[in-house]
């Protein structure tokens, strides 16, 4: 399905080019690159990729932190009708090959410092015909500009329209295997007009905006952001990764207005030394996600930024956000401070129960969501696809309740997915990963609540007879199995795992237990 007069990243880019050719688009560590530049850039990325044999259609991928040429090959990949696979830069050779074979990537962009990596599964992958080694950027160049020097820099126009493929992020399901969420060109336009048409502004981008880029582009958290920025015609400021002392000082020497963090990072922005409320006093708007914002910490925050927070709910599958909490609704006391806010114009929420009946306000169910901004699908998944996608609306992994006048509570997660400081981290992974130990019989991973982090990572591990392994030896053993963020944090060595009739893991029995130890410590004074 095709509409090629609607928005698409191909005419947007073009539109700024010819509009405001002079704005600066991106700035990356000192650098700026205009619109008009980054047009020019992009157009030679994808005649570069055609020349590649690539097309519409082809897998590309991406290795490498967040830069002005990482958003070059997203634009690229557009201009040429590929769809771009960035790769998590945190995760081990083996989970960052399962993503490139699946994928079927035809063709890698990777940053020297990650080639290693590259070289430890090239042979393991067939479909992967081409691997460019992009050399860090800096001033004297880097990124992709080398290897499509020789390129024109003409317009291209693929004859994708806004339902076609753009993006293929990954995520991961219960039993832990990544899957590949298709995104199409309309999931970064969707929501702008629909908060236009609606008259609402809980969360805008403005052509004067300067938007911080906090949050790693291989996430539709990083990438969503930017393209809402770059849709908008503001100026992007893009973090290589995130460090508080860097963020705080980028607000203040870019007069940043708008961003998007977890709460634990406004928290560590706000605690660093020497900051006052002047330091922040370009912010217009702040958007948090991931966890909730304790009501101490909104507070702080109020007291220290000064400015308008919206809470949005989104996931990977929704394309962008769904649910807000309106800048509104941010007061301390505010009763509805706990949820996950009221369904976006042009967006609705349901409950459903098992059977897929819909639910009353109070009853707890699966929260699903219809938003024009959804998936096309998981990647060569279609059981998987129609599972979550039933007709237009999107069944996702979390349980809540619906209150009479719409706002959404989340209860638990479904799925059992654990979000720490915004990163998704799957139990089955991390099961996995320690049941290889000899000395384990059985672990079970959940997550717990933390007050920086939103979840912390729990191992409940059980012991085979006559073994011994503490959390320092398990720890070691799953470095280079596991990305680092995904390594428990808490441990407890159980006798045994609770499960259900069918084998099932209770992770719910787990977790109270853990909470009421927790609560039965008497607190340190």
């Amino acid at each position: 399905m095709t509409d090629s007069t609607a928005q698409t990243l191909v005419t947007v880019s073009a539109q700024h080019a010819r509009q405001r050719p002079g704005h600066p688009a991106v700035v990356c560590e000192g650098r700026v690159t205009t619109y008009a530049e980054l047009h020019r850039e992009s157009n030679r990325t994808a005649h570069a990729l055609l020349a590649a044999g690539l097309g519409r259609g082809s897998r590309v991928a991406y290795l490498g932190k967040e830069s002005e040429h990482y958003y070059e090959i997203a634009l690229g990949c557009a201009k040429a009708g590929a769809v771009l696979v960035p790769v998590n830069w945190r995760l081990t050779s083996g989970e960052a090959e399962h993503i490139l074979r699946d994928s079927g990537a035809e063709l890698l962009l990777v940053e020297e410092a990650f080639r290693p990596l590259v070289d430890r599964i090239r042979a393991d992958l067939p479909s992967l015909r081409t691997v460019v080694a992009l050399a860090a950027p800096g001033p004297a160049g880097g990124g992709q500009r080398t290897w499509h020097a020789d390129r024109p820099d003409t317009d291209l126009d693929p004859g994708t329209g806004s339902h076609d493929a753009v993006l293929q992020i990954y995520t991961s399901g219960t039993t832990g295997a990544p899957k590949g969420v298709v995104l199409a060109h309309r999931s970064f336009f969707t929501l702008p007009e629909a908060m236009r048409r609606s008259g609402q502004d809980w969360i805008d981008w403005l052509p004067e905006d300067v938007n911080l880029i906090s949050l790693p582009g291989f996430s539709i958290a990083g990438m969503g952001w930017f393209m809402h920025g770059f849709a908008a015609g503001g100026t992007n400021v893009v973090m290589r990764m995130f460090v508080s002392e860097e963020a705080v000082r980028l607000i203040e020497a870019h007069r940043v207005t708008t961003t998007f963090a977890a709460p634990a990072m406004l928290q560590m922005m706000i605690e660093e030394p020497g900051v006052t409320p002047e330091t922040f006093r370009s912010l217009r708007k702040v958007a948090y996600g991931a966890a909730p914002i304790s009501e101490s910490l909104l507070k702080r925050c109020l007291d220290m930024l000064g400015c308008e927070f919206a809470q949005i709910y989104a996931s990977t599958e929704t394309g962008t956000v769904a649910v807000c909490l309106p800048p509104e609704d941010h007061y301390p006391g505010s009763p509805v401070l706990g949820s996950a806010g009221k369904a976006c114009p042009g967006h609705q929420l349901k409950i459903v129960d098992g059977e897929g009946r819909t639910l009353p306000p109070g009853e707890i169910g699966q929260v699903c969501v219809f938003t024009p901004a959804r998936m096309l699908s998981y990647h060569q998944l279609p059981e998987a696809t129609a599972e979550t996608l039933v007709g237009l609306w999107l069944h996702l992994g979390d349980a809540g309740y619906l209150t009479e006048d719409g706002y959404l509570f989340l209860c638990d997660r479904i799925n059992d997915t654990i979000i720490a400081a915004g990163q998704n981290i799957y139990p089955a992974e991390i099961e996995k990963a320690l049941g290889e130990h000899p000395a384990v019989a059985e672990v079970a991973a959940l997550g717990v609540p933390d007050e920086l982090w939103g979840d912390a990572v729990l191992a409940c591990v059980v012991l085979r007879p006559g073994q011994q392994a503490g959390p320092r030896e398990l720890l070691r053993f799953l470095s280079g199995r596991l990305a680092d963020y995904k390594a428990p944090s808490r441990w407890e060595f159980v006798d045994s795992i609770p499960r259900n009739p069918t084998g099932k893991i209770l992770r719910r029995v787990l977790r109270e237990r853990h909470l009421a130890d927790r609560a039965a410590v008497p607190a340190q004074v």
